[in-house]
């Protein structure tokens, strides 16, 4: 029996993921939850386990080629034998709808993955592709045409009709992000006269315009994006174009929270523990958000979700990249539970270790840009939440006392909330600020 290895979804929001390294050859035997590729996402970069122990015939998708979730991109024969398989097998013809077959659940290291059978051949359930009857006739044709959801919105935002204009190099022409991008880039497609646009489509959707040609000197140095770089490009571009993104600024004393943690550390430690500021910055997010329901919400067209749950992603830096693993059911954790969690996630991130359930299901995003010493940042709202948190670093700041007008020296940290504010009021995100920084000051050892 033949088993379809799809492109899983690595995050909440994440339609594509990128081929960054085939971990097996056509023809080599793989064991049940052995790593068989390595992806990228804008959330994460991870290995992807087999669900099955068989031999690898066939790999579908490209070392750096991207794809949208659920694309197959191998192929594993559970009957065949180590050495029978030296080349790739035909392609596995897709079932027409009404030869398709009830699902089978089967289980596979934990995680459900659902299948359906029809002769010899079982593959991962997924949403039904529909042909037009238009459609060009070959399958390179097909796959030539072919593309990302991601590629026919930036196609559409350039006006780009006709995606056959635009020379691809992915599986059999295929156009990726990467081709798009260059030919936008290069300034080979062609804007409509004005008066050829619609007046409604022009009043409500902005029209966004490719930046300049650019101009590289001989001493200049021309690096292609990352698929991790891109695609956190595209997920920031398309937050700042989904959200009416809003910001407020607070200083926060953080006297009491400094001497609980010197309280505290050493008892933490005992239980292999280390106790950071983040710890406490987290707790305190999560009981303000109990407290407003509204911030730890989502929008979904013209309705409102109250998430069920608090979930705080907290964004940790890599190398050239960053990623936010999520610390589930927060309001639920004591400070030595949401400690441990921080610590255990930020160092299986750095070792790209994460699993796909811990970067996805957010419901709120700290990040901590003090850890590098800035006074603030600005941050972008992480889709699809109502509001992101950034944080200052911790520093030694001359105050004034309000009441007795006495100059004082605290530790203090400015913090900035961006927030929607298509849900989310001025006034309300003040007061969850406000919340967060008495539960902060007042924090008892």
């Amino acid at each position: 029996m033949r088993i379809e290895i799809v492109m899983p979804q690595m995050g909440e929001s994440v339609t594509e993921g990128t081929v960054t390294q085939w971990l097996k050859n056509i023809g080599d035997y793989v064991e049940r939850d052995e790593p068989l590729v390595e992806i990228t996402t804008d959330k994460v970069d991870a290995e992807v386990p087999s669900i099955v122990a068989g031999i690898l015939v066939e790999q579908l998708v490209e070392v750096g080629q991207t794809v949208e979730i659920n694309t197959i991109i191998a192929i594993i024969d559970t009957v065949a034998k180590p050495g029978e398989i030296s080349a790739p097998s035909p392609p596995v013809a897709s079932a027409s709808a009404a030869e398709v077959k009830p699902a089978v659940a089967m289980q596979s290291g934990g995680d459900q993955a659902s299948y359906r059978s029809g002769g010899d051949v079982a593959v991962a359930e997924r949403p039904a592709r529909v042909v037009s009857s238009d459609a060009p006739g070959s399958v390179e044709d097909l796959r030539r045409t072919k593309s990302t959801p991601v590629v026919r919105r930036i196609a559409a935002d350039h006006e780009i009709s006709d995606l056959s204009a635009v020379p691809g190099t992915g599986m059999s022409g295929r156009v990726t992000k990467n081709d798009i991008l260059q030919f936008i880039a290069e300034g080979k497609h062609s804007q409509p006269a004005v008066g050829e646009r619609a007046s409604v489509e022009r009043a409500s959707t902005p029209q966004q315009r490719p930046a300049p040609a650019m101009v590289v000197g001989e001493r200049d140095r021309v690096e292609r994006l990352s698929p991790n770089r891109l695609a956190i490009a595209e997920h920031m571009t398309r937050s700042l174009s989904t959200s009416a993104h809003a910001h407020t600024v607070h200083e926060i004393d953080f006297s009491a929270v400094t001497r609980a943690r010197k309280a505290m550390k050493d008892d933490f430690a005992s239980r292999g523990v280390n106790l950071t500021f983040t710890a406490f910055m987290v707790k305190a997010i999560a009981d303000a958000l109990v407290e407003f329901p509204i911030v730890n919400s989502s929008m979904d067209g013209d309705s409102v979700i109250y998430r069920g749950e608090i979930n705080v992603g907290v964004a940790v830096a890599l190398e050239d990249s960053l990623i936010v693993p999520v610390v589930r059911n927060v309001d639920e954790l004591s400070l030595l539970g949401i400690a441990r969690s921080i610590g255990d996630l930020a160092e299986r991130a750095r070792t790209k270790r994460l699993k796909a359930d811990e970067v996805r299901g957010g419901t709120f995003t700290l990040t901590n840009h003090g850890i590098f010493g800035p006074e603030f940042g600005v941050p972008v709202i992480n889709q699809p939440q109502a509001a992101i948190v950034s944080t200052g670093a911790i520093k030694k700041r001359v105050l004034v006392d309000q009441k007795t007008d006495a100059i004082i020296i605290r530790p203090t940290a400015i913090w900035c909330m961006s927030f929607d504010h298509r849900l989310i009021d001025g006034a309300t995100a003040d007061k969850f600020m406000a919340r967060m920084r008495e539960i902060l000051e007042g924090w008892q050892a």
